[in-house]
């Protein structure tokens, strides 16, 4: 441990969604991090902590809609019932196609709408060109904010390649759909009439006789079409990505850049700390995902490491037979003799009767059971008292415990515990050196820890479970 987690600022997110001036949270960071349950914890809390919350996720799984229980997500906010408080919570994911046709509706006339909506590259733009989604994300986060319905938006970002594809991508595609390229395209039709094609006959055959051979003449006249029904729309998307700009930063907004504790995603969350801050973006903080502890942390890898090599030497000098939970310590017999130890440990001495006291007869019924042997009848009949039923269930649970000690004796299943906690604490010591460098270059940078989970989140207690860890993890951090 470095000194530098002891004066690390931690995250109070219970302060930041209590905090009526917050009005949008942004969950961001690289793809596979826990961007979408993190939002969708953050949402249940807000909500059941009182405010009015939409979750805005971009995840296609059905497994945030079914933690919710709801039957699906679509482009319109439905209502999370089993919500507990005063608030409420709804959600929605993102239907980036339905929001691009939104938008044409909303900015151009019904008929234009139809002729621009059924055009072939118009259909390819905005089922998946780069950027798309994350300029249609900011697009829903607009129309919801303009509604002023929620005193909460918590917004789930796109998955991508970089974390930085989310602040570039929208204003790429502004950028693009009111760039030279489409501006050129539309130019003949912005002139009008046969001057302005004489005009620009000669420019204009040549260029298009050369994209025609590079892209094809159809779908060069599907680009002339698409953008001379969309002329009255392209200086739109560049003051709406202007618009959606200075929403993100201005001090309603707080960006949270979500992290798990491996080099990679905390490289992205650097970069990604770097570039709000150049952007005058409001962070808010880091919250780390997946994070590994032990509540054994006070045996090092070294010493169990150790211990497990001891273990599997042979040569132990200080092992009892109460320490290896070999006898009845009440039992003289079971507790001084040296035999009895290696009669209960050894597969070779397992049917040997001598040393086991009668009580213990049942896991020998098990074993008569499986092979026969002349000494059996013995033991059987020391249980005829007992009850059929009782007796059954006695000797399946003695046979489980048979099978083990037969094949593993105590020393080696201690050995392969001590091996599995020497490799937990490995893996705590490299995630704290990991997020230490983090720290070391990023010290005002609050932060909050998430525990890793033994499993999926599939219902409102888990979104509520990792809740309570965003509220708490600063104490940890």
């Amino acid at each position: 441990m470095t000194p530098i987690t002891d004066v690390m600022p931690g995250l109070e997110t219970d302060a930041l969604l209590d905090d009526p001036g917050i009005r949008i949270v942004v969950c961001c960071g690289s793809g596979g991090v826990g961007k979408t349950t993190t939002a969708a914890a953050l949402g249940v809390r807000a909500a059941e902590r009182g405010r009015k919350v939409v979750v805005l996720t971009i995840d296609p799984a059905r497994r945030l809609a079914q933690s919710m229980g709801i039957d699906r997500l679509d482009n319109v906010p439905r209502r999370v019932e089993g919500i507990e408080g005063e608030g409420e919570l709804h959600a929605m994911m993102l239907d980036m196609k339905r929001t691009f046709d939104e938008t044409v509706e909303a900015h151009t006339d019904a008929e234009r709408a139809r002729a621009i909506l059924e055009n072939p590259f118009y259909q390819s733009l905005s089922a998946g060109f780069a950027g798309t989604q994350e300029y249609m994300a900011m697009e829903k986060l607009g129309q919801l904010r303009a509604r002023d319905e929620w005193d909460l938006i918590v917004v789930d970002t796109p998955p991508s390649r970089s974390a930085l594809d989310f602040l570039d991508a929208p204003k790429r595609l502004g950028s693009f759909l009111d760039g030279k390229f489409i501006r050129l395209l539309i130019a003949p039709a912005k002139i009008g009439g046969r001057a302005g094609m004489k005009f620009l006959n000669v420019g204009m055959s040549m260029m298009t006789g050369t994209l025609g051979k590079l892209l094809g003449g159809q779908f060069l006249r599907d680009v002339q079409t698409f953008v001379a029904a969309m002329d009255s729309m392209f200086g739109g998307f560049r003051t709406r990505a202007d618009a959606t700009y200075k929403l993100l930063q201005a001090p309603g907004t707080a960006f949270l850049v979500v992290a798990t504790p491996e080099r990679d995603a905390l490289r992205e969350a650097a970069y990604f700390v770097e570039r709000l801050a150049a952007e005058e973006m409001p962070l808010a903080g880091l919250v780390l995902n997946r994070v590994h502890g032990s509540e054994a942390a006070r045996l090092s890898e070294e010493r169990a490491l150790a211990a497990a090599e001891n273990l599997e030497a042979v040569g132990i000098v200080d092992q009892t037979a109460g320490k290896a939970g070999l006898g009845d310590p009440a039992d003289p017999v079971a507790a001084t003799s040296p035999e009895a130890p290696e009669s209960r440990l050894s597969p070779e001495r397992s049917n040997d009767p001598a040393p086991e006291p009668p009580q213990q007869e049942p896991p020998s019924h098990d074993r008569t059971s499986r092979s026969p042997e002349p000494h059996s009848s013995g033991r059987k009949s020391a249980n005829l008292s007992v009850p059929p039923t009782q007796t059954e269930a006695d000797t399946d649970v003695a046979s489980v415990a048979d099978d083990t000690s037969a094949d593993v004796s105590v020393e080696q299943l201690t050995a392969g515990l001590l091996r599995l906690h020497a490799e937990r604490m490995q893996v705590v010591a490299r995630e704290q050196h990991t997020r230490d460098r983090f720290t070391a270059h990023h010290p005002e940078v609050p932060v909050t820890e998430v525990a890793a989970l033994p499993g999926d989140v599939h219902d409102l207690s888990g979104l509520r479970a990792v809740g309570e860890l965003l509220a708490t993890g600063s104490a940890q951090a």
